[in-house]
C-alpha cells in the first residue's frame, strides 16, 4: 500500500512515527484541566520541522525531505539545539524572526532569543549534522521582569523588517510596548504607552489593574505592509515621502487603535497613538467585549482579522476617513484630523465545540464553551490564515479580496465590479481538527501548530498536548496556482480552441457544479481521548453519530444528488446541442459543396471574361494611337520627343567634328611611324623615363578614342531604333 502513495502522503504518514515525536510521548505529562495559554511550540524553516521541548530547554529538528524514502534512518536522525543559557521560565510560544537566524522564546515572564547556528555539509545541516549542537541565546529585558514581578507579557512579535539588525516588540500587562535592539537586549530603544493617565496605573487585588477590569487594556497586536504615512497624520507640509509600518493594537473591549512605527525616521507625529478606529456599521456591543487575538492580511488595503473568545472573527478592510465623519471628536490625537476606518464586511462564527442535538427533530444545543483563539498567517496565500485553540483547529479562506481590489481599483461610475463584489461567494471556512467532540470530554490544547507549503503542496502538521502528529492537505481552493515555467509558456499567437475559452469562462458548468458541491459545513478530524478508560455516554455518542451523519446527508449526498441531477440535465441539452450541431454540419457540408461548384463556374467565366477585357484594351490602344496620329498639333509628350531628338542631333553633330579630328590625328601619328621606320638613324635619343611617360600619354589617348567610339555607336544605335 505504501509504495503505491506518492512522496507526499509517504512523508505525510511517516511524520509521526519519528522517534522524537515517540520520545515525547513516552514522557509527557499528564495533561492539566485547562491550561492558561495557547502554546505554540512548533514551526519550520528551510523544509525542517522545529518542536520545542520545554523538559530539556531545547529545539528538535525534524529533517522533512528525509522522510518517506526507502531508507528508514530519517525516521530516526534529528539534531537538538540546546541553549546554553536555558530560560528560567515556561516558554509557551517559539517565533522565528524576519531573517530566519534567531527564534524568540516566548513565556508569561521573560523572554529569550535563541540564535540559530550555522549550516554546511552535504544535507546543509546545523554544524556538519552533529546530533547536539549548543547555541547562544540573549535574555530580553531580563533586569525589567526580574524587578517587576507583577508584570507579565502578554504578546510578542518581531519587527517586520528584514533590512535592520533584528528588533523584538513586547506588550506587557502594564499596557506598553517596548522596542527591544537584541544589540542592547536590557534598554528599549522606543516606548509607546498606552495609557496617558495615572489612575489607569493604579492596582487593585492580586495586581489587576482598572482599565483591565473595563476591558480598555491591549491584549494583541499586529503589523501591517510597509506604507507611505498620511500627510494629515505626519503633520508636516513638506513633501518628502516617509514610510512606516502600521501597527494595529487591540484592546479586550474590540476597540482597535493605529499608530505608524519607523526605527528609522522619528519625525512629525510618527509613533502618535491614534484612535480608537470606527467601526462601520456600528454596533450596540462594539462587535464583543472579550477580544484576543488580531491578525493583518498582507495586502493592499488592509484587512483586519479580529477574533473573540466566543468564536467570532471579523473581517475589517481598513479604509481611510471621510470628511464628514465624526472623528475628531473621538481622537486620541486632536491634531490628527482624519483618521483610517474598519469597514466590517463579513462576520463569521467558528463552530468551537460541536453542536449536538439531542433528538431527531430538535435544533443543535447551544454550547457556552468559549476559549482564547489565536490567529496564524499561511506562509504562501496571503488571502488564507487559520485559527488555533483548546478544541481544534479551522483554516478560513477569503475569496473576495481579488473582487474587492478590483472594485476598489475602478471608477465610481463602475458598477458591475460592485455588483461582482456583492456576488462574490463569502468566506470558506474548514473545520479540520476537533479536539473536543463530546461535552463531557476535557478540550485537549494544541501544543505546536504549522503549515507546510513549500513541500509537495501546503500540509498542516498539527501537535497535539500529548505530542501525536496530525498532518492533513489542506483545500487549493483559495490557494494560488504556481506559476508556470519558462519551458512551458504557451505563445501568444496560437490560436485557443473555443470549447477552452467556454469552460474557462466566468459563468462555465464547472464552476456551477463546483459551488453547489461547496460545503457550509464538515465533519473535522476528531481527536480521541487520552484517558483510554473513561468511556464517554452512549447518549452523547449516539449524538454525534447523528450529527455526524446529518451532516454527510446535508453536505455531502444532497449535494452530490443535486449535482448529479444538474449534470444529467446538462447531459440532455448537450445531447440536443450535439443533434442539432450534426444536422447544422451536414448542411454546412452540402453548402460547401455548392459553393465549390458555383465557385468553379465562376472562375471559368472570370477566364472569359479576362480574356475579353485583354481583346479590348488592345483594341483602344489602337483606336487612340490612330487618333492621336491624326492630331494637326503636336502633343506635349511629342514636343519632348522632338526637343530629345533635336538634342541628340546636336550631340551627333559634335561626336563627329571629334571623330573627324581623332581620325586626322592618327593619320598624322601614322605619317610619323612610317617616317620613324626609315632607316636613317634618329636624331633624338629618349631615355627610358621619357619612353615610360610617352607610353603612358599614348595608352591614355587610346582608351579615350575607344570611348569615344563607342559612344558614338551607341548614339547610332538608338537613333536608328
Amino acid at each position: 500500500m505504501a509504495a503505491e502513495w506518492g512522496p507526499a502522503e509517504q512523508w505525510r504518514a511517516a511524520l509521526p512515527q519519528h522517534a522524537v515525536l515517540s520520545r515525547l510521548r513516552e514522557r509527557a505529562p499528564a495533561p492539566a484541566a485547562r491550561p492558561p495559554l495557547i502554546r505554540d511550540l512548533l514551526f519550520g524553516l528551510d523544509g525542517d520541522l522545529f518542536l520545542w521541548d520545554g523538559e530539556r530547554s531545547a529545539l528538535h529538528a525534524i529533517g522533512l525531505r528525509r522522510l518517506g524514502g526507502p531508507d528508514s534512518a530519517g525516521l530516526s536522525r534529528y539534531q537538538t539545539l540546546i541553549c546554553i543559557n536555558p530560560p528560567l521560565f515556561e516558554v509557551y510560544q517559539t517565533l522565528l524572526s524576519p531573517t530566519q537566524h534567531h527564534v524568540a522564546l516566548i513565556g508569561t515572564k521573560g523572554l529569550m532569543v535563541l540564535e540559530l547556528p550555522k549550516r554546511w555539509g552535504k544535507n546543509s545541516e546545523f554544524e556538519g549534522g552533529k546530533s547536539t549542537v549548543n547555541c547562544s541565546t540573549i535574555p530580553i529585558a531580563e533586569r525589567f521582569f526580574t524587578s517587576s514581578t507583577s508584570l507579565t507579557l502578554k504578546h510578542a512579535a518581531w519587527y517586520p523588517c528584514e533590512t535592520l539588525e533584528p528588533h523584538i516588540v513586547l506588550l506587557t500587562s502594564d499596557n506598553t510596548i517596548r522596542f527591544y535592539s537584541l544589540k542592547v537586549p536590557q534598554t528599549p530603544i522606543k516606548v509607546v504607552a498606552l495609557s496617558d493617565t495615572e489612575e489607569e496605573t493604579l492596582t487593585i487585588k492580586k495586581g489587576r489593574a482598572y482599565t483591565a477590569s473595563l476591558g480598555e487594556t491591549a491584549v494583541a497586536f499586529d503589523f501591517g505592509p510597509l506604507v507611505p504615512v498620511p500627510k494629515n497624520i505626519l503633520g508636516q507640509r513638506g513633501s518628502e515621502e516617509v514610510l512606516a509600518y502600521p501597527l494595529y493594537i487591540l484592546y479586550e473591549n474590540g476597540e482597535t487603535f493605529l499608530t505608524y512605527i519607523s526605527l528609522l525616521q522619528s519625525t512629525g507625529n510618527l509613533g502618535k497613538l491614534l484612535g480608537p478606529l470606527p467601526m462601520h456599521p456600528a454596533a450596540e456591543d462594539n462587535y464583543g467585549y472579550d477580544a484576543c487575538a488580531v491578525l493583518c492580511l498582507p495586502c493592499v488595503p488592509n484587512i483586519l482579522v479580529i477574533a473573540t473568545e466566543s468564536g467570532m472573527l471579523y473581517h475589517c478592510v481598513v479604509l481611510d476617513g471621510e470628511e464628514d465623519d465624526e472623528q475628531s471628536e473621538k481622537s486620541w490625537d486632536p491634531r490628527s484630523d482624519l483618521i483610517p476606518s474598519l469597514y466590517v464586511f463579513e462576520c463569521v462564527e467558528l463552530e468551537l465545540a460541536l453542536k449536538l442535538a439531542s433528538g431527531d427533530d430538535e435544533e443543535p444545543l447551544e454550547s457556552d464553551f468559549s476559549c482564547p483563539i489565536k490567529l496564524h498567517r499561511d506562509p504562501k496565500c496571503p488571502s488564507r490564515y487559520h485559527c488555533t485553540h483548546e478544541a481544534g483547529v479551522h483554516s478560513v479562506g477569503l475569496t473576495w479580496i481579488n473582487k474587492l481590489h478590483k472594485f476598489l481599483g475602478s471608477d465610481e461610475e463602475d458598477k458591475d465590479s460592485l455588483q461582482e463584489l456583492g456576488a462574490e461567494q463569502k468566506c470558506f471556512v474548514e473545520h479540520i481538527l476537533c479536539t473536543k467532540p463530546l461535552p463531557c470530554r476535557q478540550p485537549a490544547p494544541i501544543r505546536g501548530f504549522w503549515i507546510v507549503s513549500d513541500i509537495l503542496g501546503p500540509t498542516m502538521i498539527c501537535i497535539t498536548n500529548t505530542y501525536e502528529c496530525i498532518t492533513r492537505p489542506l483545500l487549493s481552493t483559495v490557494h494560488p496556482a504556481s506559476p508556470p515555467l519558462l519551458c512551458t509558456r504557451e505563445d501568444k499567437d496560437v490560436a485557443v480552441s473555443p470549447l477552452r475559452i467556454l469552460a474557462e469562462s466566468q459563468h462555465s458548468f464547472e464552476k456551477h457544479i463546483r459551488s453547489i458541491l461547496q460545503r457550509s459545513s464538515a465533519n473535522p478530524l476528531l481527536l480521541k481521548s487520552a484517558d483510554k478508560d473513561a468511556a464517554p455516554p452512549p447518549e452523547e455518542c449516539l449524538q454525534l453519530l447523528s450529527r455526524a451523519t446529518q451532516v454527510f446527508r446535508e453536505e455531502y449526498i444532497l449535494k452530490q444528488d443535486l449535482a448529479k441531477e444538474e449534470i444529467q440535465q446538462r447531459v440532455k441539452l448537450l445531447w440536443g446541442q450535439k443533434k442539432k450541431q450534426l444536422e447544422d454540419l451536414n448542411y454546412c457540408r452540402e453548402e460547401r459543396k455548392s459553393l465549390r461548384e458555383m465557385a468553379e463556374r465562376l472562375a471559368d467565366k472570370y477566364e472569359e471574361a479576362k480574356e475579353k477585357q485583354e481583346d479590348i484594351m488592345n483594341r483602344m490602344k489602337k483606336v487612340l494611337r490612330s487618333f492621336h496620329s491624326q492630331l494637326p498639333v503636336l502633343s506635349d509628350s511629342e514636343k519632348d520627343m522632338k526637343k530629345e531628338l533635336q538634342t541628340i542631333h546636336d550631340q551627333l553633330q559634335h561626336l563627329s567634328n571629334a571623330i573627324r579630328q581623332v581620325k586626322m590625328k592618327k593619320e598624322y601619328q601614322q605619317k610619323k611611324m612610317e617616317k620613324g621606320t626609315s632607316p636613317r638613324k634618329p636624331s633624338i635619343t629618349l631615355s627610358a623615363y621619357q619612353s615610360k611617360c610617352i607610353q603612358a600619354v599614348l595608352k591614355e589617348e587610346g582608351e579615350h578614342i575607344r570611348e569615344m567610339v563607342k559612344q558614338i555607336n551607341d548614339i547610332r544605335s538608338h537613333v536608328n531604333f
